[in-house]
């Protein structure tokens, strides 16, 4: 493919005209316009005066909550494929950082990942997928920087309250115990852990973590802080010494290209530590492509990180394929390389942590921007972006009016790149008026003359310019066609050696179910699934159905106070959950039950159920009615059903309890 490259003298040379007195003055006017449509503006790229800020890399992140749920269970060769796209260097996204929770026990947006210490005496480090990914991140990327956030906490960190930095040394410890976890089970070095709000007594619990971190041999280890907004923690660090040696990296979410003032006189890396968070078509892919260089231009943001990493849960939880590329189908197989991981590719395949930008970044005359990166050693990168407003709006926060028009701008490289003579070309075009859009296509090499190029920008366009040949488009044979959640779904959670402690397809919502070996019954529930906090749970493991019936066996661990529920047509998860509507069977150990939905109930208070008993519960909702089954006889029946025509199956339990469940089963017409 041949780029759109004009030599300066080609587009801005004077036009020859032959002057007639016939035509004099179509002439000169013809000459003015012409004039002025060839008109370039040059922008010189030099390391004369020095460099710029050292770049620490573009990532994604998995968590906050559960966003990479439904990607291990992935079969091969699907799921490598995807961290492929995520990881391999030159082939994909090549990210250079990945940032995931520090799982919590709670809710924290589109499901809950388990905590390696549920309880004060308890540690168990193979508990989630966290672990798992990263492994997978450093297998095909072994310089990737790792990063752990935890976004909530079991509620003993905090002595049962609803703050986990009353006890400052009890979250300290529960924190360094997941690095060191990591170190210990899984050979991998955590190099940064956020810090995810602020008060003004916080303060203390950022000292005292680097106090543990350092007495714990993780000298290495650097804080981030407060991984939420600029103030005021840059305010507490200019004034606070002790506070400024403790933090390395001042983060910000969702800054919208800009820092303030103090943040930049703190002198420490600043990073937009969360960020994007936005559909992945491509306006998307056009936020993505703005924020990644204007984050520097405009904030001096050294690192923009991702989230999420991938769209890996149900897309009717909140904030639905807002990730890098989307994989919500493990049944199927099926999963779709979005916009951004190629925008991300414009960076991340042509530089690398330790580069840095050069002082001469900056705005495009006619809007948009271009960034510039070196290693030190001769080679230089060019990133160059002209988004349109309204094909680059994030989810937030809200973008000011800009305008961009097309243009030709000139480069002169200066200083140590003046003897560049040739430039790698690679264009992302999104082409909104034809919908017909091309990424990260391979240009013919531009020749350099005196160290300079001219290029014609269009709207919409992304550019690479780069001294590096190892980038690659990455590609994989079409994965499987997209189909529907099955009709039908069975697990009896006999799995000897689980992979991971989550059951195949299900979504933990506000606690979590693992695997379990039940020692009361070595019969016919050997290995069950078991919901281990004391938090009311449910999982949503079935897409959207109208008529289906839903049966599970239930096993309560709370003498009298004990509760279960299956439930069907749940409208609503993730941060959501807590108002969902739906059908919902209960149980009790007190032996009644219960039927709910949003606006009626229809309850009974005989149903003979107790606890440390296995029950069979069964529902089924045909359009307007629901019935159901206890151990196979009818307990229930003619239920009028008040709320939404479909939604998901679900399993739960009543309060601040333990309870198991197996042989789950749904049939959807």
């Amino acid at each position: 493919m041949t780029s759109r490259v004009l030599q300066p003298r080609a587009v801005c040379s004077e036009l020859r005209v032959r002057m007639d007195l016939r035509f004099l003055l179509v002439n000169l006017l013809f000459l003015g316009s012409s004039l002025h449509l060839c008109s370039c503006q040059t922008y010189v790229l030099s390391d004369k005066d020095g460099l710029g800020r050292v770049f620490d890399g573009i990532g994604g992140l998995s968590g906050g909550g559960a966003t990479s749920r439904l990607l291990v269970n992935y079969a091969e060769p699907y799921r490598s494929q995807i961290l492929d796209f995520l990881f391999k260097p030159n082939f994909g996204a090549s990210l250079h950082i990945l940032k995931v929770e520090i799982g919590g026990d709670a809710q924290t947006t589109d499901g809950t990942e388990p905590s390696h210490m549920h309880y004060e005496n308890d540690e168990n480090y193979f508990r989630g997928y966290e672990w798992w990914l990263m492994k997978e991140a450093k297998k095909r990327n072994p310089n990737i920087t790792l990063i752990g956030l935890p976004w909530a906490f079991p509620g003993w960190v905090g002595h049962g309250k609803n703050w986990p930095y009353d006890f400052p040394d009890i979250t300290a410890a529960y924190v360094v115990n997941w690095i060191l976890g990591a170190k210990q089970y899984h050979d991998l070095d955590i190099q940064y852990v956020g810090i995810w709000n602020e008060r003004n007594f916080d303060i203390k619990y950022i000292k005292l973590l680097r106090y543990t971190l350092d007495k714990s041999g993780l000298e290495r280890v650097r804080i981030i802080a407060s991984d939420n907004l600029w103030e005021p923690i840059t305010l507490s660090v200019l004034l606070d010494p002790e506070l400024s040696s403790a933090v390395d990296v001042i983060g910000a979410h969702y800054p919208g290209t800009v820092t303030v003032k103090d943040a930049v006189k703190t002198q420490k890396k600043l990073w937009s530590s969360e960020d994007y968070s936005t559909f992945n078509d491509e306006v998307g892919g056009g936020c993505w492509a703005r924020i990644l260089n204007q984050n520097y231009v405009n904030g001096l943001m050294t690192a923009t990180i991702s989230w999420n990493l991938v769209a890996s849960y149900y897309e009717e939880l909140p904030f639905g394929r807002n990730g890098l590329m989307t994989a919500e189908e493990p049944w199927s197989g099926h999963y779709m390389v979005d916009s951004p991981i190629w925008i991300t590719a414009h960076t991340t395949q042509f530089t690398q942590p330790g580069w840095s930008y050069l002082q001469t970044v900056g705005h495009l005359e006619q809007g948009g921007s271009y960034v510039a990166l070196t290693d030190g050693r001769g080679n230089l990168t060019v990133v160059i972006e002209t988004m349109t407003h309204d094909h680059s709006v994030c989810i937030r926060p809200p973008l000011l009016p800009f305008n961009v028009t097309s243009q030709n701008a000139t480069f002169q490289l200066k200083g140590s790149f003046a003897s560049i003579k040739e430039l790698q070309v690679w264009r992302s075009q999104f082409n909104f008026k034809t919908q017909e859009p091309s990424f990260f296509e391979k240009l013919t090499p531009l020749k350099l003359v005196n160290g300079s190029f001219t290029l014609h920008l269009a709207e919409d366009e992304v550019y690479t310019l780069t001294t590096v040949t190892t980038g690659q488009k990455g590609s994989y044979p079409d994965p499987p066609p997209s189909a529907p959640f099955p009709k039908v779904y069975k697990d009896d959670f006999n799995v000897r050696n689980p992979p991971f402690s989550e059951a195949p397809d299900f979504a933990d919502q506000t606690g979590v179910f693992e695997y379990y070996i039940n020692m009361t019954d070595p019969g016919p529930h050997v290995f069950t699934l078991r919901q281990v906090l004391t938090q009311r749970s449910t999982t949503l493991p079935v897409r959207r159905q109208r008529n289906l019936t839903v049966t599970c066996d239930v096993f309560m661990e709370s003498v009298n106070t004990g509760g279960v529920f299956i439930a069907a047509r749940v409208d609503k998860g993730g941060e959501s959950v807590r108002s969902a509507n739906g059908v919902f069977f209960w149980v009790f150990a007190d032996g009644t039950y219960k039927v709910t939905n949003d606006l009626g109930q229809y309850s009974h208070p005989l149903s003979g159920t107790r606890a440390y008993v296995w029950h069979t519960l069964s529902l089924t909702v045909e359009g307007q009615y629901a019935s159901g089954l206890l151990n196979g006889y009818p307990l229930w029946k003619n239920a009028v059903v008040l709320t939404a025509k479909n939604g998901w199956a679900a399993i739960g339990t009543h309060s601040f309890e333990l309870a198991q469940f197996d042989n789950f089963a749904v049939v959807a017409e």
